[in-house]
């Protein structure tokens, strides 16, 4: 089952915009894409995504649509990232916690802007994968 390209892009924007938020105001307020990303990955089921869902204008299969598997791939790399940032700032070394925080955070920019970088990780796994299975 596939995912709405516009709901995708939403969580992706939450997420650029809630690490902006955080760097210049807090901190901790990457907490909350990363609560975010870890009830998604426990429940399959992200919050963001089921806000934006109000805004589709069609049928949500009248919509380009995003490789589920994908995304939960997308989402543990975004949530180990926010998660290690937080526990960076919080151990006194900010400058890993701004580090990971502003990968999360152009990894889903360059996302909004068509290139995924997450899809070719797993692109890249799949095939050296797939070529170490065929040369066993």
């Amino acid at each position: 089952m596939g995912i709405p390209k516009p709901l995708v892009q939403v969580n992706q924007l939450f997420i650029v915009l809630t690490v902006i938020i955080a760097l210049f105001l807090s901190n901790w307020i990457l907490l909350l894409p990363f609560l975010v990303g870890v009830i998604t990955l426990i429940t399959k089921r992200n919050l963001v995504m089921m806000v934006g869902k109000n805004l589709l204008q069609k049928p949500r299969n009248e919509y380009i649509q995003e490789d589920s598997n994908q995304q939960i791939f997308n989402q543990w790399i975004a949530t180990i990232c926010l998660g290690l940032s937080l526990m960076f700032f919080s151990i006194g070394l900010p400058i890993w916690g701004y580090v990971f925080s502003i990968m999360v955070m152009l990894a889903a920019g360059i996302a909004l802007l068509g290139f995924c970088i997450g899809c070719t990780i797993r692109y890249r796994y799949m095939m050296w994968k797939h070529k170490k299975a065929t040369n066993s």
